[in-house]
């Protein structure tokens, strides 16, 4: 004889319920595993980490000198940078949602070094302490520490090298592109948000000026692109790996790309002659002899609708290697690519040539990492 419906639908239940798990949650507990064994092995982050730490022990002393031996104890420098680092390499757009991340993101906390419990700091007072490395020029030390490390494996050339500039959009708008000298034809409707009018007005860096942000200058790509408020940046890569081995960022003008050039070969370190490899904007009489003058060979390609022809002629692209440096210098683009997009430096958040150039450095020297972490700790496939 069976077991009634009702009963056997009991026993059911029952069992079902025994083996689900329960949806509650404790409002206070314990926990015994750090934040380093919660981090994957293998997690990209951390060969990033790694070096990240050689580098920043390397600058130890550095960071003694910017502080003083008495007082309240600041934020430390290494933690600053390493915050910095994670808020390019996840593109998190300004330091409140960084702070908000580092509040329940257990990677994040790792790789900055805070514990579980440790508080975050205060937006406002974590970019305070920035601004002190801000002045110690530490951007480009960190930069040369890691360029150090990959000269020590090999992943660098000595002798070939490549060039190139970009716009980067300044933090300021056109509305705030006005007449240095003050004048204004007629009063603002809405003093707050303006309408305005440019047709028919002539603007220039010489008669204007942006409110908002002073230097930076009206500036555009070529003839068939609008012009925007702008900084000029630029590289200079080594053509074995593609990495940044040096960074300048200037005032848009017609010859801020070629000027920055110029000042990037010559920091090139040893007495031997090297190549650099440029565009057709690079084509021109004052840059090819400042870099033969240089101890340079200039394989810049070749602008045949210049007056007066190309500066560039049989003895250099007669070689094999002229063609390879015009191959190798497109790579270029990469570094631009991803300053521009995971850098979020397509258009920059901060103001003024100094602080912006420091950026730019710094995130070259975040795009350097990501290129050294492919480059050594890229996992062997299975055979």
């Amino acid at each position: 004889m069976g077991l009634p419906v009702t009963f056997r639908n009991k026993i059911t239940s029952l069992c079902f319920n025994a083996m689900r798990g329960t949806d509650t949650q404790q409002s206070a507990m314990f926990s015994y595993v750090s934040p380093e064994e919660r981090v994957p092995a293998d997690h990209p982050l951390r060969p990033i980490r790694l070096m990240t730490d050689v580098a920043l022990k390397a600058l130890s002393p550095v960071f003694e000198r910017m502080y003083i031996a008495f007082g309240r104890p600041s934020i430390a420098p290494e933690k600053l940078l390493r915050a910095l680092l994670l808020q390019i390499l996840y593109s998190i757009r300004s330091e409140r949602m960084l702070m908000e991340q580092l509040e329940y993101n257990l990677l994040f906390r790792w790789f900055v070094g805070l514990n579980m419990d440790e508080p975050v700091w205060v937006p406002t007072v974590f970019s305070k302490n920035r601004d002190r490395l801000l002045e110690g020029d530490v951007a480009r030390k960190f930069f040369a520490e890691i360029l150090e490390l990959a000269a020590a494996a090999k992943l660098t050339s000595d002798e070939h090298f490549s060039v190139d500039g970009t716009l980067i959009e300044a933090w300021a708008s056109q509305k705030s592109f006005q007449r240095k000298d003050g004048a204004d034809p007629t009063p603002p409707d809405d003093p707050g948000n303006p309408t305005v009018n440019f047709r028919g007005e002539q603007r220039s860096n010489d008669t204007h000026e942006s409110k908002t942000d002073p230097d930076a200058r009206l500036a555009r790509k070529s003839g068939g692109h609008e012009s925007k408020l702008a900084y000029c940046g630029n590289v200079l890569i080594e053509n074995r790996n593609g990495l940044v081995v040096d960074t300048e960022l200037m005032q848009p003008s017609g010859i801020a790309e070629r000027d920055a050039a110029m000042l990037m070969a010559e920091r090139i370190e040893g007495d031997g002659r090297v190549t650099v490899a440029a565009d057709k904007a690079y084509d021109t009489k004052d840059f090819v002899g400042v870099m033969r003058d240089l101890n340079v060979t200039p394989h810049v390609a070749q602008n045949e609708k210049r007056p007066g022809g190309s500066m560039i002629d049989g003895r250099t692209t007669r070689h094999a290697g002229y063609q390879l440096s015009q191959r190798k210098r497109k790579r270029i683009e990469e570094v631009f690519g991803w300053m521009k997009t995971v850098g979020m430096l397509r258009k920059t958040r901060h103001r003024g040539v100094f602080k912006v150039g420091w950026v730019f450095t710094f995130t070259a020297a975040a795009y350097n990492l990501v290129r050294m972490r492919n480059l050594l700790f890229s996992p062997v496939p299975s055979a």
